[in-house]
Parts: C-alpha cells; structure tokens; sequence
C-alpha cells in the first residue's frame, strides 16, 4: 500500500445521479480521491466528465447522491430534517465551501480589462479582504510559479492561448484552494501550446496539490495519474492506476475508447 493509498478522502462521491429535464447525465457515480491524489477523468465526449465535476464544486447540484470535500456533505446540512428532506445551505455558506476549491476552465475567463497581476489579485483583495499589498507580492510570487513573472503587466489580448490558461491557474491558486478541478484545461488550445500548461499541472502534481483533472491528453493521464476513471454513459466503468485502466482494459467499450484515442 502507498502513501497515496493511506492519506485521508478528500474528495468522496457517493451515488450521484444527475438529471437535466428528461436528460439523465450522471447514473449512479462513485469516487473517492485522497489527499496528494491526482485523478483524472477520460471518456468520450457526452460522458459526464464536466458535469461530475461540476457537482463536486456545486456549479450543479446532483438529482440524487451526495458529494462531500473533506468529510463534510457540499451545498446541504450534514443531518436531514426529521422528515428526511435534506436542508440546502445558505448561498454565503455555499460560497464559503466553494471557495476551498480552485477550479480550471477550458476557456479562461481572464477579465480583459485587467492585466494578468490584475487578474490574480482579484479574487483575494474581493473575496478575502486581503489588502493589496500582500495580494499583489503573492500574485507576482503565483506568476513566477507559472512561468510567467515577465508578463504580470500584460493584457490577456496580449498573452498566448497558452500563458492565458497559465494565468487562469495562478487566479485559482491565488485562493489557497485544497484541492483542484481541471476541466479539459488544454482543449482550446493549439497543440503547440499545450506542453506549457500541462507542465504546471505536472508540477503542481509533485507539490502534493489534490487534483481532478479531465483531458484527452493520454500521455498526461499515464505519466501523472494516481488514479484513471474511465467514464462512459455517465458511468463510471473502469478506474485504477494508468497501467491498470490505460494498459490492461478489462471492458471492450474502454479498449474501443483507447483504439481511437491512441
């Protein structure tokens, strides 16, 4: 058993359904992620990949099943009500379990009036009250860590595709987050600029941070991974470590997935 396996859950998914009107996304979905974990999540598109992750940071609430971030139960109170209804949390007491996790987009979202430092600092000056001052030192201190102290002062119309998505890492980690989702964090870019974002992820995965990420990028998933779920139909059908799921599939649907993506 390794480190991995014997650090505390961080993450724990339990029965998650998800339903959009007669669309029904998310079928029954369990995970757990430990402490140092990075996990990431593969299947064709349609799979539900996004939309787990999105439940697990409340910018969807499940239909049924719950999802819980450090043994606490996210967007409801931990008892139920004696009728057996489960008490919804408060929208400040929801944004304050968001706030503990840094979230990636594929687009970056960067506000085009500010610069990359500007960007960064936001979210600490608005949300934490941090004064500037220490907000600017840890923005610069965050830039540097993505390989971009030289362009704090540009504009995200001045920035590659690349150094964008780089920036919008710095903004999450900006918060302090315990853990983070990556949500397909390299698909609008072009290939060439991939490299350098997957570099962060990649170091950000040797400094112990927690992570979910969702990708295509099967090189990725095998030099990174502690754990590959394989997702299909809103299913979890395979998960184990790169060499279990990427190089022994049990499933014929997982050894069609990897034929067309290898």
């Amino acid at each position: 058993m390794n480190q991995i396996d014997e650090a505390p859950a961080v993450i724990r998914v339990e029965g998650v359904h998800k339903s959009f009107g007669d669309l029904h996304v998310l079928k029954g979905c369990d995970l757990t992620v430990r402490s140092g974990e990075v996990a990431v999540l593969v299947g064709p598109s349609g799979s539900g990949k996004s939309t787990l992750l999105r439940c697990i940071n409340q910018l969807e609430e499940p239909t049924a099943g719950r999802v819980l971030v450090d043994g606490e139960v996210q967007g409801y109170r931990p008892d139920p009500l004696p009728d057996g209804r489960w008490q919804k949390l408060r929208p400040a007491e929801i944004a304050a379990q968001r706030s503990r996790i840094g979230m990636v987009f594929q687009r970056f979202h960067l506000f085009p009036h500010l610069t990359a430092l500007g960007n960064v600092m936001e979210a600490p000056v608005q949300v934490r009250g941090l004064p500037k001052a220490a907000a600017e030192q840890k923005a610069r201190e965050l830039l540097e860590r993505v390989g971009l102290g030289d362009r704090a002062d540009h504009y995200p119309s001045e920035l590659s595709g690349g150094q964008q998505q780089r920036v919008a890492i710095a903004r999450a980690l900006a918060m302090d987050p315990e853990l983070m989702l990556f949500d397909e964090p390299t698909s609008a870019l072009d290939p060439e600029l991939v490299s350098e974002v997957l570099t962060v992820l990649k170091d950000l995965a040797a400094d112990g941070m927690t992570m979910v990420v969702v990708t295509h990028e099967m090189g990725f998933a095998r030099e990174v991974a502690d754990q590959v779920v394989f997702m299909d139909e809103g299913r979890i059908l395979e998960s184990g470590t790169a060499e279990q799921v990427i190089d022994a599939p049990r499933s014929e649907r997982l050894k069609g997935f990897l034929d067309s993506v290898l």
